[in-house]
């Protein structure tokens, strides 16, 4: 975890911090916080998510603390800092709503191709997961390559259906058709 972010959370932590060392320090202060969270035994699900957002509330306390003891910077100075923080955000994809909604999505899309018919799941996974043409599928199943489409499509409705009732479009399935 920690070669896998750091140099993106020390980016990230430079934008605002006013020197690289305040920010190397911040980082380092935040994985030391999720490291501890995860040798407790508590489940990290979204590590990068927690970084990011232990990162920013630390900026902010450093923030705050530094008004306290009166080493409050130049009103200008202290304006924009403040509004850089509250602009501040990791990318959406790491905010932990959007982790356990993507991870809610995939689980029910999951589901439901466990739960289509065992051709069918089988020449939709060839397909669509193994990257194999119509052709091929055909050929390694020993059917025609019209039942293959007729699969996939059956197998393509349902994960519309599925992305439908979970209230979003599937990322790309008008432009993933084959």
């Amino acid at each position: 975890m920690l070669e896998r972010y750091y140099q993106e959370l020390l980016n990230f932590c430079s934008r605002t911090a006013r020197n690289r060392d305040a920010a190397a320090d911040v980082v380092q202060e935040s994985y030391a916080r999720v490291l501890a969270v995860q040798h407790s035994g508590q489940p990290v699900p979204e590590p990068r998510a927690l970084l990011y957002r232990t990162a920013r509330n630390l900026q902010i306390d450093q923030h705050r603390r530094s008004e306290v003891r009166g080493e409050a910077l130049q009103p200008d100075d202290e304006e924009t800092l403040s509004a850089e923080l509250d602009s501040l955000a990791a990318p959406r994809a790491c905010e932990p709503d959007t982790a356990a909604e993507s991870a809610q999505a995939v689980s029910a899309l999951l589901a439901t191709i466990d739960a289509l018919p065992l051709r069918c799941r089988e020449a939709f996974i060839l397909h669509k997961f193994d990257g194999l043409p119509h052709a091929e599928v055909a050929e390694r199943m020993g059917i025609s390559r019209k039942m293959v489409e007729q699969h996939i499509k059956l197998a393509m409705e349902a994960c519309r259906r599925c992305a439908g009732d979970l209230g979003f479009r599937a990322a790309g399935a008008s432009t993933s058709r084959r």
